[in-house]
């Protein structure tokens, strides 16, 4: 790999992880409109290695809340804080729904079938008018300790979704979560803390494949694709946040409609 693809990759995986563009959408188009060979599984896992420790140091404090209410959880602690277990109880079973089905989907190779630049146009363009819709009609008036557990499974199931890619793991749970009424604000945060056991799972998986096919050696690549994932990943959570405390979804509405109207003129014209 250039170190020029290199850069590109990482910092396309940074930005578009958390925001509600669709990270496998673009990582996908890079070297489908590039020409560039793809990545590869370790490249991969390290941009995704990368944007995971973004979201760890963003969200320090709920990572600290989650890992004190899971050993509250394991220990049998009835003294401990309730809101403490309730949002790790809640994170579990969100998170079910899409390791059970991506295991089975990437185990089958479906979505291997998936990855072209038609659906990618389209699942931008429905997608990104879905979330417009439920951004804008919902009522807004919940929080995250608010959130039940059958609220929890649904943005769950919301997320199975994004194995399709161009829908966006972050733009489906965050549509989901406005469709119950969380605010903006709270929609995204629960979503990038979905993002943790997520990439996690994903990257195990990756992972194993890895160890299957012997190919396990780090390289400064590798290292410098990670880097940069991870500052380009800090700067695009920062950005969002900071966002949608005073404004809508609607730019990165837009911005998917054109992405997918793009993408769709390339394959039909």
């Amino acid at each position: 790999m250039t170190l020029l693809q290199i850069i590109v990759l990482a910092i396309v995986q940074g930005i578009t992880e958390f925001l509600p563009i669709s990270s496998s959408g673009h990582l996908i188009l890079v070297p489908a409109l590039t020409d560039w060979p793809d990545q590869g599984l370790l490249m991969d896992v390290g941009v995704h290695v990368g944007s995971l420790a973004a979201v760890l140091v963003y969200f320090r404090q709920d990572v600290a809340t989650l890992i004190r209410g899971f050993w509250h959880l394991v220990t049998f602690n009835k003294d401990a804080s309730p809101q403490n277990r309730r949002l790790m109880l809640a994170l579990i079973l969100s998170t079910i729904p899409v390791v059970v089905i991506g295991g089975i989907v990437s185990k089958m190779g479906w979505n291997d079938t998936w990855r072209t630049i038609e659906i990618i146009g389209w699942t931008s363009i429905i997608f990104g008018l879905l979330l417009y819709v439920l951004d804008k009609t919902c009522a807004v008036n919940k929080v995250i300790a608010d959130m039940r557990y059958g609220q929890a499974l649904i943005i769950g199931l919301a997320q199975v979704l994004a194995i399709i890619p161009g829908t966006s793991r972050s733009g489906i749970t965050m549509t989901a979560a406005r469709g119950l009424g969380f605010t903006r604000t709270e929609a995204a945060r629960f979503s990038m803390l979905m993002s943790i056991p997520t990439i996690l799972a994903a990257g195990t998986i990756e992972g194993l494949k890895l160890f299957e096919s012997g190919d396990m050696a780090l390289s400064t690549d590798i290292l410098l694709g990670a880097g940069l994932s991870f500052i380009t990943a800090l700067i695009a959570i920062a950005g969002l946040m900071a966002w949608l405390q005073k404004s809508s979804m609607t730019p990165f509405v837009i911005y998917r409609v054109i992405l997918g109207i793009g993408l769709l003129g390339l394959v039909y014209g």
